[in-house]
Parts: C-alpha cells; structure tokens; sequence
C-alpha cells in the first residue's frame, strides 16, 4: 500500500520530489565530504609523518658547533630515543639552474641535503625512503606543482650538472609557510658542491614521551645549547602541513553544516505544501476514525524514501569530487592509512542526515493534531487567522501603491510562515559571505601582519652568510639615496635567553629595530617603543604565560635584563614564536636580518626588486606581493576555490528554495487569489503583490545574513585561524562584492524563482476556488 501511495504522490509532484532530493542529496554529499576530508588529511599527516621518521624537536643552527657537547646532552637525558646532526647545505637560490632556469625569484631558502640513516627521511611519491645515486637530484614535490621542474631535467649547481630523477616529500618542509626547501644529492655530490653554500645544521631529537616535549625543549635551552636558528616541534611541523588543506576544509564543513539546516527547510516547505493540497483528504481521513499516527506514517514513508534516495545519490556524488579535493593532500602527503574509517565515517554522516531528515519530518506532521476534520471538509484549505501588521493600514498609506502595500502587509500579518524563508536566505548569505570574506582576507596584502611582517612593498632577506650587520647597513645606505624609497626599515634577529617563572632559561629570539615604521596588527597591546619594552607573538606569549604588562627577564651577558611585554602580535612564520623589541644589542650574532621597504610609486615594486637582486646578489630580495603568494599561495587557491564553490551553491539553493516557497504560498492562498480576481486584481496585480514579499523577505535576509556573517562568522573563521597562530584576526570587506554585486545576483536569483514559482497563480479559477 506504501508503495503505492509514494508512486502515484511522486508521479503528481514530480518538480517539488526532485527538488527535495537535490536538497538531500546536496547536504549527504558535503557532510561526506566533510567527514571523508577530515580523515583523510589528519591520516594523511600522521602517515606522513610517520614514514619519514619526523623529528619531535628540531633546532636549526648556523655558525660553530659542538657536536661531542651535543651527544653527551642526548645521553644523559633519559627522554631521548634517537638523535642527530644533519648538514643542510644553503646555497644563493641564482645558482640553482634548472632547464635554462634559475630559481632567483624564489623567496625560499633552498639548500641541499642527504638522505638520513636514522630518521627525518626524504621520501619518494610512493612514501617510500629515496636511494639516490650520484648525478641525481630529488626536488621539493613544491616546484613540481607549480611547473618549475619536471623528471629528467638538467639542474646546475655551482657548474655541478644533476638529473632530476624524481621529486620529494619532505615532513618538516612540504609547505609554502616553511621558508626552507631540501634538494637531494648523494654524499659524493654533496661533499663537491658543500665549499660553495654555508652550511646551516638542523639538530634533531625523538623522544621516548612525546607529552614530555615542553620540558625536553627548557632543559635543552637550559643547558645552553646551539640554538642560532628558529627551533620547530613535532605539532608545529602537523600544523604546518595541515594549514593550506585544513582551512578548505573548514569552509566546506562550514558550508555542509548550514546546507543539512537549509535542507531542513526545504523539507519543512515541501511538506507543508502537500500538507495544504492534501488538506480536505486529511480531514476526511480524520473524519472516518483514521488515527493521526496512521496519517503520519503515509508521510513518513514517503519521505523517508526521498531522504533515502537522496543520501544515497549524495554519497554517490561525493565520489565523483573525494578525488579533486584529496588531490592536493594526495600530492604533498600520500595516501591516508584510515582510508576505510574516512568511508565508513562518510556513510556515518550521511546516516546521520538520513535520520534527523526523518525526525524533522516528523516534528512538521505534528500539526496534523490541530486539523479540524469540518474545517478542511468544508474550507479545504486552513483558515489560518492574520495576525499583526495592524497598524499597517492601506488608508494611511502614502509610500507604495497597493499591490506592493498588499504584499509587504502579507508578510507582516504571517510572520510565521515566512520566518522559513527569511531564515533560508539568511543563510544562504550567510554562505557566501563569509567563505569569500575569508578568501578575500587571506589574498589582501594586509594579510602578512598576521605572518609577523609589517605591511610594506619590499622585502629583504639576508642570512646565510658573513658580516651580516655590514650588508644590512650597505643596503640600507643604497635605500636612503634611492628616490622611490619613502622609507625602510632594518631589523635583525638574535637568539636571547630568557628566565622562566621556575628560574629556568627559555630561548628567546628577538627581531630587533623600529617597529613603528611598520607595524604589525596587535591582538592586544602595542608595538615595543622604548628600550624596556617587548612583544611576544600569540604561542610565545601563551607558551611563557605572559600578558600585557607582564615582566621579562632576559639575560644578556650574564646581566638581566627586565622587559615589559608591550604588546601581543600574530604571527604564523618562524614556527609561531617570535619577538619584538626596540633595544640595542652588540654582544650577540645575528641570526638574520630583514629589511623592509616602501615605495612612493607602487608600479615600481617589480622593477626595484628586480634592481636590487641584481645589484646585492647575497640578499634575498622580493616585492611583498610576491612573498604572499609564495609562501600562502596553495592556501589562497585552496580557500578561493571553495568560496567560489559556495557562492554557485548558495545561489542554487535560493533559486529552489525560493520556487518551492512560493508553489508553497500559490498553494495556500488559492482562495484569497480567487478573491482578488472576483474583486478585479489582475494577473501582473497578482504577481507584484508576490515579487514585493520576496523582495521584502531577502532585503531582511540580507541585511541580517550580512550582519551575523561579519559577526558570528569573523568569530568562527578567527577561531580556525587562530589556532595556526594568528589572533587578531579581523575580515577584509571587498564593499563592491558584498553590498553591490552579490546582492544583485541574489535579488535576481529571488526575483526569477519567484516569477517562475508564481505563475500557477494565473491559473487558478474564480468558480472552483470560492466556497461558501
């Protein structure tokens, strides 16, 4: 009988099944997808990191080392399971010669290492340990994507030839955020080109207890160790590889979770609809002693087998894009080892959305109760009485004519009934805002104050090399005489020790120079001003425990120094832990120093770059807006891809949503549309009365959607980007996007669903509509 029953009910609403259907289908395929993507990337990594063996605590270091001083420390500390020093060769990126092409754009340090005996491997695309044989050179998976180098070309070296035999993942340096990349030679290669780079020295450690990792990093800063580097732990090396991935990830669960709401929606107007044109049945139902609980179930199965179709093909559908979005994880990561929990994940969600549809549905036939059987025998439709708008009357009426008066006093009588559709469009701006807000943002050039880099047009790096401070002071005397410089700033970085509250030495490395030429955006506080003051960035500061106003000390020269903490700034790059200050310092070596630029014509920044990497051939030279795309650029695409993706599906779900709501509407108001006829409205009367109520509808959708979106939604993106280090994060507004373009493709979305939608109006019958 079921059977039955759905066949001939599908067969009369062809349109408003397959709708809902899509609605289903839509919302199982993203929740899948959500789930499948997440599995996949943390299984990913764990995998990843896995294979190559990857160090929980790296220190990198230049200068002189004492490695008899490093493997006592390693012996003694009972935590140690494996150590080692590894030789990373850093070479100027002009003398890396690939097919006729030097990587001199490049901002990344590229440099060249062997393959470990111990841990920390470089493996292959199988995730296999690479073997290479002299004459052979493995490059970073990196330059592979973006065209730079493909198998079996010429690379040069320092006049040394190498054939790229193939391309390498790298665990600690897969990403665009690590500012280094490893190329692979075997140990003769390596020991012809090692005299022409400086040798920088990556000291590595696993532990037996991961958990003891805070305590094994304070007792290797205690014991004075090398640390002329940035130091990197085991979680930070997971957040690096998860970033890019992970944010378009979030964007997609974020959109999952409010098209299953939209789906909801959509159900609840479907039923609602077919509650009204089945309204007299009902009743008669009712009136023959049939029990509401018997109804209900005719219901049920019919949805329940639209919602089971629909997962279904939504499950189904996820295949079809599981490999386009596992792509680029595939690619830098490999293959995830919870490959069969992602899928059995996926069909947990899909179930999941399966059985809240049918809860939904069965909250909506509830309404079933208060059905009078004499009202839908004799009305056959519900005589739902107006309320509100009261005061909205037509005879004080000066602003609109009465077919618009007529329809935004609909809206205000039965606020009820379109509070559905408000809150679709609510969320379907919703959206489109904040994926593209977010997108917009993390592609603004004032994105890099949350990378710890102030906003300018030029950046130069200098490091890896001798007489730092002497090459930072000639650049900078070259900047001083340069016209189209407005102005610039040098700052260089040192490795302090710093006192903990338990009388313990933390290292601390500190950018020092004027901060105020340039400064970063401040989550809480300001930039360091005086010789006394400091700011620490977000993991620092949260690492030390220490607030705005709180004491530092540093020890310098076996003299301590007291610092407050001025401020607390952003910062994604260097592992997440850096400082500021504003004091001078000769006792210890530079790390590296950066100088900052800006021009006074900004068309110039290519050209200038370009003069000064001619000119300074031992500094690293980069217009600002190329540094972004280089280090953030795979997290750009990623994320804009995704808010693209969300605007084509929001408008979508406007479009039907908005066409089923108001077949819903035509549906219920079929007496008051006979009415209106046998009073002398028109056709086109008629069909302004239902333009001005979705236009009503969306202008409140849209200026609520915009408001939560700039809201609720900068909290939950800053939620996500925070936990990478950056939190003052605070939205990038394209205006002419947001308040202009976007509401006219959503205006136009409405205005053609609701014309669509409406024409049914037109037929309706004077004589067969009007009853007694």
């Amino acid at each position: 009988m079921y059977f039955r029953i759905i066949r001939n009910d599908i067969s009369k609403s062809k349109l408003i099944t397959l709708t809902t259907m899509i609605f289903v289908a839509a919302a199982a395929m993203l929740v899948s997808l959500a789930a499948v993507l997440v599995v996949h990337l943390s299984g990913a990594i764990d995998t990843l990191m896995t294979q190559a063996k990857t160090p929980h605590f790296m220190q990198m270091h230049s200068g002189a080392i004492d490695n008899e001083r490093l493997a006592a420390f390693a012996e003694q500390s009972s935590n140690v399971d494996e150590f080692q020093v590894l030789e990373f060769l850093n070479v100027d990126s002009t003398q890396i010669v690939m097919d006729g092409n030097s990587l001199a754009n490049s901002v990344q340090d590229n440099g060249f290492s062997t393959q470990s005996s111990k841990f920390d491997y470089l493996l292959d695309l199988d995730g296999k340990v690479i073997n290479v044989a002299d004459g052979e050179l493995y490059v970073p998976i990196s330059y592979m994507k973006d065209g730079i180098a493909k198998l079996g070309d010429q690379t040069t070296v320092f006049g040394k030839k190498l054939t790229v035999a193939g391309f390498l993942r790298d665990s600690q340096m897969n990403s665009l955020l690590a500012s280094s990349k490893r190329f692979l030679v075997s140990e003769n290669d390596f020991a012809e080109i090692k005299d022409f780079g400086s040798t920088e020295y990556l000291i590595e450690f696993r532990l037996k207890d991961l958990s003891e990792l805070g305590a094994f990093e304070t007792a290797y800063t205690s014991a004075g160790l090398e640390a002329n580097g940035p130091t990197i732990t085991y979680p930070l090396f997971k957040m690096l590889n998860a970033i890019s991935d992970g944010l378009m990830i979030a964007v997609i669960l974020l959109i999952s979770v409010l098209v299953v709401a939209i789906a909801f929606m959509c159900i609840r107007f479907t039923l609602l609809a077919k509650i009204e044109d089945d309204y007299r049945e009902i009743g008669v139902l009712k009136a023959i002693g049939l029990r509401v609980s018997d109804i209900k179930k005719i219901y049920i199965a019919k949805y329940a087998a639209i919602a089971a179709a629909g997962c279904t093909l939504g499950f189904a559908f996820s295949f079809v894009f599981r490999g386009m979005l596992l792509e680029n994880i595939r690619l830098y990561m490999g293959e995830s080892g919870n490959a069969s929990f992602a899928l059995f994940l996926g069909l947990i969600g899909v179930l999941l959305v399966f059985l809240a549809i049918i809860a939904n549905v069965s909250i909506v036939l509830k309404r079933f109760r208060k059905i009078s059987p004499t009202e839908a025998i004799r009305f056959g439709i519900s005589q739902e009485k107006s309320a509100g708008a009261k005061r909205f009357c037509l005879n004080r009426n000066r602003l609109f004519n009465t077919n618009i008066f007529l329809g935004i006093k609909d809206v205000l009588a039965r606020k009820r009934l379109y509070a559905t559709m408000l809150v679709v469009l609510v969320i379907s701006t919703f959206i489109i805002i904040v994926p593209q807000n977010l997108y917009n943002t993390i592609s603004s050039k004032s994105f890099i104050t949350y990378m710890g880099i102030g906003s300018s047009d030029m950046r130069v790096d200098i490091q890896q090399t001798d007489n730092i401070s002497g090459k930072a002071a000639e650049i900078a005397k070259a900047m001083e005489s340069d016209g189209s410089i407005s102005q610039y700033a040098v700052l260089t970085t040192k490795t302090f020790k710093a006192k903990t509250e338990k009388g313990l030495e933390e290292s601390l490395k500190i950018e020092l120079g004027d901060h105020s030429i340039f400064p970063l955006g401040y989550s809480a506080g300001r930039a360091p001003a005086a010789e006394n003051e400091i700011a620490l960035s977000v993991l620092n500061a949260d690492e030390l425990g220490k607030r705005v106003g709180d004491v530092i000390t540093l020890v310098i020269e076996g003299e301590e120094k007291n610092l407050t903490v001025s401020g607390i700034y952003s910062d994604i790059t260097n592992g997440g832990k850096t400082a500021k200050a504003a004091f001078t310092d000769n006792s210890l070596d530079m790390m590296w120093s950066v100088i900052y630029a800006e021009l006074s014509d900004k068309s110039l920044v290519d050209g200038k770059a370009s003069e000064y990497a001619d000119r300074f051939d031992y500094a690293k030279i980069s217009g600002i807006d190329e540094y972004i795309t280089q280090t953030f650029g795979s997290t750009i695409s990623s994320v804009g891809k995704a808010s693209y993706a969300a605007i084509a599906v929001a408008l979508i779900i406007m479009v039907l949503v908005t066409l089923l709501f108001m077949k819903m509407l035509v549906t219920k108001d079929r007496y008051s549309i006979a009415m209106m006829k046998a009073l002398g409205f028109t056709n086109s009367d008629i069909m302004v009365q239902y333009v001005t109520r979705s236009v009503f509808v969306l202008l409140v959708g849209i200026v609520l959607g915009t408001l939560l979106a700039n809201t609720i939604g900068e909290v939950l993106t800053g939620a996500v980007i925070s936990s990478f280090g950056a939190s003052s994060f605070k939205f990038v507004v394209n205006l002419l996007s947001a308040y202009l373009l976007y509401p006219l493709m959503m205006a136009g979305s409405v205005l053609i669903a609701t014309i669509i939608g409406t024409l049914g109006a037109g037929q309706i019958k004077i004589p067969e509509n009007i009853k007694e």
